[in-house]
């Protein structure tokens, strides 16, 4: 069996959004795992020793272009993963505005969409590939206060089981993951202003947070280093008959088949 810790030696990645939170976990795995990393993404805080940041908005149509267009002479890409996405949190239907809904189906569907249209043709002639999409326990329960979020993460569960279905015969495979309730930047500070909103510690504000999605049976917050382990198995060979399905990790969270 292969050192699974230069299990990736040789291989190229991309992993968009990837300079903090469960981006930035995968792309360290997968480079301390020996694969060559370049993520897009406008930070560089949280990014590992080696890899490489292309600063471009990936969720654009000229971003995904530019990304593309930086990396494409240093050779193929073996693995692509989108993690671009993010919900900002309006309140309910009444509260929402078109720009709202546009802005999360840019920014959770679309980016996903527009970066792929630009790699796949070169997995599809290397008969050989692996993206990853990540998407969201939302996609199943969705909250009122991120219905554009949730709604446009299902619509990208629905696009990587059919891209997977399209992609399967020229040898590429497409995986979707769903995390749950992750401590993320995000979640922190989504955390941190349920806390100042209703005067409550911090482990009572977790509890709050968990409890809008169900509560987490588990009994805590996912890391993102939990996504990424998940990601780097079906990314391996030794997920090379899997395609076209999506992986919840969620501590629980989701009670249903």
């Amino acid at each position: 069996m292969q050192n699974q810790l230069q299990e990736f030696a040789g291989r190229r990645v991309v992993v968009t959004g990837a300079t903090r939170g469960i981006g930035a976990a995968i792309a360290a795995h997968l480079a301390s795992a020996g694969a060559s990393v370049t993520v897009t993404g406008r930070g560089t805080a949280e990014l590992a020793p080696g890899i490489r940041l292309v600063p471009v908005d990936s969720s654009t149509v000229a971003g995904a272009a530019e990304l593309f267009a930086a990396i494409q002479d240093d050779g193929p890409i073996d693995v692509l993963i989108n993690t671009v996405g993010g919900s900002a949190s309006r309140g309910g239907i009444l509260d929402l505005t078109d720009e709202d809904w546009s802005a999360a189906v840019q920014a959770n569907l679309l980016s996903a969409v527009r970066v792929d249209r630009q790699f796949v043709p070169g997995m599809v002639a290397r008969r050989s590939g692996v993206i990853v999409h990540v998407t969201s326990i939302q996609r199943r329960l969705p909250m009122p206060w991120s219905l554009p979020y949730a709604a446009a993460k299902a619509a990208l569960t629905n696009y990587s089981k059919g891209l997977a279905t399209e992609l399967a015969p020229h040898g590429v495979r497409v995986v979707a993951v769903a995390p749950g309730l992750v401590e993320t930047p995000a979640v922190l500070d989504r955390i941190s202003r349920r806390a100042a909103a209703e005067q409550l510690d911090e482990s009572e504000a977790r509890e709050a947070v968990a409890a809008d999605l169900g509560g987490i049976p588990l009994g805590h917050l996912g890391q993102p280093q939990d996504i990424a382990h998940l990601v780097a198995f079906l990314v391996s060979d030794r997920a090379q008959w899997i395609t076209g399905v999506e992986y919840v990790a969620d501590g629980g969270t989701v009670r249903t088949l």
